[in-house]
């Protein structure tokens, strides 16, 4: 069911919410946190969608509020227009959409803050544009997890170094998420043998996407020795950007390549290669990853504020 409001308020979005609750059985209890997603007008769908599917393993309120940055300046006449959307078309969650026209685009913390589930933990996730310092945003501020996506800025790799020198615990990026099944794959070869230690390592991907500069500084960080990036051009890399990371041993070299989005190939020295599970994952799945922990990723801190270390 879907209830459209034009040029409403938040009281108002509120007082129908909770009809809807009276008058069909819906209910908040069972959410077990709040995601408010901050995109732009026109732009809000992929992430319903995705929040929809994250949210058959988290229950959970979704707060879509979105704007048109050009109509602040423009001087638009400020107005809110507003959709609720509960059971078939919410998923397991609620969705309020909330779309933000000329000055109100200024105040987000107001506009959202009445619809915030009482005592549960809040989300704060951009999944297109991502403001300057997350966690000093509006949305940010009330927020315990903020979730970005450097790989949709202009420059990713610039957007990587911004967030490292604004990190704050709960700061997390999608680029870090996408690269989750590598690491794990990467973890597992170097506890089979040959037992020698790593003397060099390459990463071969797109360099203009972040998930590859952060593999790169997660193998630099963990063994503690020389990475080369390469350009993979025109071969396989999924949404993670990686086609190929090879490990350089005194008995050879073990490596993993990417040959389709959800087929790898692993090699090591004296073995048969074989294939093995490196499935591109969807929006949901990489949002359904970060929504299961919320406490702070030490790790992903580290290895950002190791790739803002290196010479540029």
């Amino acid at each position: 069911m879907i209830i459209r409001l034009s040029r409403t308020n938040t009281a108002e979005v509120q007082r129908r919410m909770l009809e809807i609750r009276d008058e069909g059985g819906v209910v908040a209890l069972g959410r077990v946190l709040t995601l408010v997603v901050h995109t732009q007008i026109g732009a809000e769908e992929e992430a319903i969608r995705a929040a929809n599917q994250a949210s058959r393993e988290h229950p959970m309120r979704v707060i879509v509020v979105s704007r048109n940055p050009d109509s602040i300046n423009a001087g638009e006449e400020a107005r809110l227009d507003a959709e609720l959307r509960v059971g078939a078309d919410a998923g397991a969650s609620e969705v309020v959409l909330l779309q933000c026209y000329g000055e109100l685009g200024s105040h987000l913390l107001g506009i959202v803050q009445g619809l915030l589930l009482p005592d549960a933990p809040v989300v704060a996730w951009w999944p297109s544009f991502m403001p300057e310092t997350p966690s000093a945003s509006q949305l940010g501020q009330i927020s315990q997890r903020r979730i970005t996506d450097s790989g949709k800025q202009a420059d990713p790799r610039q957007a990587i170094l911004t967030l490292a020198g604004c990190y704050t615990p709960g700061d997390t990026d999608l680029a870090w998420t996408r690269l989750t099944n590598w690491r794990a794959h990467m973890a597992a070869l170097l506890d089979q043998p040959p037992y020698e230690p790593v003397r060099s390592g390459v990463v071969i991907g797109d360099l203009a996407n972040p998930s590859v500069h952060l593999m790169a500084g997660w193998l630099r960080l963990r063994l503690r020795v020389p990475i080369e990036q390469i350009e993979a051009g025109d071969t396989p890399t999924g949404s993670s950007g990686l086609h190929a990371v090879e490990l350089r041993r005194e008995s050879g070299s073990s490596s993993l390549t990417r040959m389709r989005d959800s087929v790898g190939v692993l090699q090591q020295p004296g073995q048969p290669s074989h294939n093995v599970a490196l499935s591109t994952r969807g929006l949901e799945d990489q949002l359904a990853e970060e929504l299961r922990k919320l406490d702070a990723d030490d790790m992903y801190r580290q290895v950002l504020l190791s790739i803002a270390e290196e010479p540029r």
